[in-house]
């Protein structure tokens, strides 16, 4: 039995448990010993929840998860997971205040558990859709209802936050809008990204049953890593950051096979070999997609923005992939980069972005006139997602189109700046964790500090905090690979001056320095927002003592 049915086994028993129940009998350890923690239904949360300024008008709305057959364009159906019928699922829009109430309905084939997570929101903890360290797992055939106050305005999208199911078509976009909006703009287009196999060439289930074999299981294979051209086996190709040598893909890429190593070693149907990319440090990713996808549609049949010359229209980018960073351009455009995460930057006018999973960035575009490519290259992988602006006449451009904007200034989130009034207080810092990524492909051990991530004691060698405090996280990153480090319900300050971010690439064998306000009270997941090394153990609990 693999750790997927393992964790599945776990949560169905959990099905009866309260999240309060979990915690109340639980206790921690981290820098400091043991020690009791927050209830994340407690007085503390409570209180918290209290003190968030609302509106007093509530958004109601049905999500209901269930098996479905999607069209994804140019004759691509494949059978997944979603939420209504459609991927991505609903937007949903509500103002800063609003409570949003969101009733789950797990209509999930068998006994699949599943909840929702709203990624970057800094919302009450037992809201927050973490079984089984925040709430039960939501059974088959059962309903749960999410109920809390969105009171910062941004870029928000959610997702499940079980097992791999990120990785199918639970996700949908989350806007909270400013009635005080500063920025002025025409017009908005949400743009959803994602790297896409389920239904095509497999499940995520299947992905992470072969990747969790680790390259040590894999005889001679072991000593290839980042190799490009070996015989026998599926590779990537090189991306050298300024130069792609790959196109786009516009078209499916041929089925994963099995195929024997050169010394007979164990084959690979899903691991994507020879990935490597100068923006990320090295090694790109581990999994081979057949499909990226702009807003749910293959790049041979793309999304379409209609608009007219000379308008100004807000980007709101979303990477909602699990194993893929996206470098994102539109052709014969800048972009004036203005948020990242829901919090504003200080302007910065680019060619093109490079966005994390889990990351976010608005960006304000002036509009040409004509039919112009929006390109999410997937980085070092050699395809790419696709998706239209059309503004006047003329015939849209090959899937395979690379615009010279992907080449052109590429930013991150390294050398972005805080906005004035996004920047943290001057505070003297009060406690430092040092977190340590380790793990690699050999034996799929990802962890945090050593250790990975134990879903039955989600409770143990926690990182603890406590309320009030200005906590520094140390990001310390001793893999050969790039992890993309989200923290649930608090934002954080890169450096001393960078921006406001709750998602944050760590390069490999590098260090990464954050400090956050320890103002939202309850136990909080710190994780790779790449779903598979998550799932492996690169996942850890940063908790507040009682």
């Amino acid at each position: 039995m693999n750790s997927i049915d393992r964790r599945s086994v776990l949560l169905a028993g959990l099905g009866a448990a309260g999240a309060g129940a979990l915690a109340a009998c639980s206790s921690g350890s981290g820098s400091g010993g043991s020690a009791a923690l927050v209830d994340p239904s407690g007085p503390a949360v409570a209180a918290a929840e209290k003190k968030r300024r609302g509106t007093g008008r509530e958004h109601r709305l049905t999500l209901t998860a269930a098996s479905a057959v999607i069209d994804l364009g140019a004759g691509v159906t494949p059978r997944t997971w979603a939420f209504d019928g459609r991927t991505p699922g609903r937007e949903v829009r509500l103002s800063v205040g609003d409570t949003l109430a969101a009733e789950l309905s797990n209509q999930l084939p068998g006994k699949t558990g599943t909840s929702v997570h709203w990624h970057g929101i800094a919302l009450r903890n037992d809201m927050d859709g973490v079984p089984p360290a925040t709430q039960r797992t939501v059974r088959a055939g059962s309903t749960f209802t999410y109920r809390f106050v969105a009171d910062a305005p941004g870029t928000y999208f959610f997702h499940p936050h079980v097992g791999v199911q990120l990785d199918r078509g639970l996700y949908a976009p989350l806007i909270v809008e400013d009635p005080k909006e500063p920025l002025a703009y025409d017009d908005e287009w949400v743009v959803l990204l994602d790297d896409w196999v389920d239904g095509v060439t497999g499940t995520p289930d299947e992905v992470y049953a072969e990747l969790e074999h680790g390259m040590g299981g894999m005889g001679g294979m072991s000593d290839m890593r980042g190799m490009s051209g070996m015989s026998g086996m599926d590779t990537g190709g090189t991306d050298t950051g300024g130069t792609d040598t790959g196109g786009g893909s516009g078209s499916p890429s041929p089925s994963p096979t099995a195929s024997a190593s050169s010394d007979g070693g164990m084959s690979t149907r899903f691991m994507l070999m020879g990935a490597t990319s100068k923006l990320l440090g090295g090694d790109a990713g581990d999994v081979r997609y057949p499909y990226h996808l702009v807003n749910g549609r293959v790049a041979a049949d793309p999304d379409v923005y209609t608009g007219k010359p000379g308008r100004k229209v807000r980007l709101r980018i979303v990477n909602a992939g699990s194993d893929t960073a996206y470098r994102v351009a539109l052709g014969d455009h800048r972009m004036t980069i203005t948020h990242t995460d829901g919090f504003p930057v200080r302007h910065q006018e680019v060619d093109a972005l490079l966005v994390g999973m889990g990351e976010r960035y608005d960006v304000l575009v002036t509009l040409g006139d004509g039919v112009f490519p929006l390109v999410a290259l997937a980085e070092g992988k050699n395809a790419s997602g696709l998706a239209l602006v059309r503004t006047g006449a003329g015939s849209g451009p090959a899937a395979t189109v690379r615009p010279k904007e992907l080449d052109g200034v590429i930013m991150s989130a390294s050398r972005l700046r805080a906005g004035d009034e996004a920047r943290l207080r001057t505070a003297r810092t009060d406690v430092t964790h040092r977190i340590r990524l380790t793990g690699g492909m050999m034996r799929y051990d990802w962890a945090v500090n050593g250790k990975r991530f134990d879903m039955k004691h989600p409770q143990a060698n926690a990182i603890l905090v406590e309320q009030g405090r200005r906590v520094r996280l140390d990001f310390v990153n001793d893999t050969d690979m790039w992890h993309p480090m989200h923290l649930h319900g608090h934002t954080f300050q890169l450096g001393d001056s960078g921006p406001r971010k709750d998602t944050a690439i760590v390069l490999p064998r590098t260090r990464l320095s954050v400090f956050f306000d320890a103002d939202n009270p309850g136990q909080w997941m710190l994780h790779c927002h790449n779903a598979y090394h998550g799932q492996a153990g690169m996942m850890a609990n940063v908790a507040y003592r009682a």
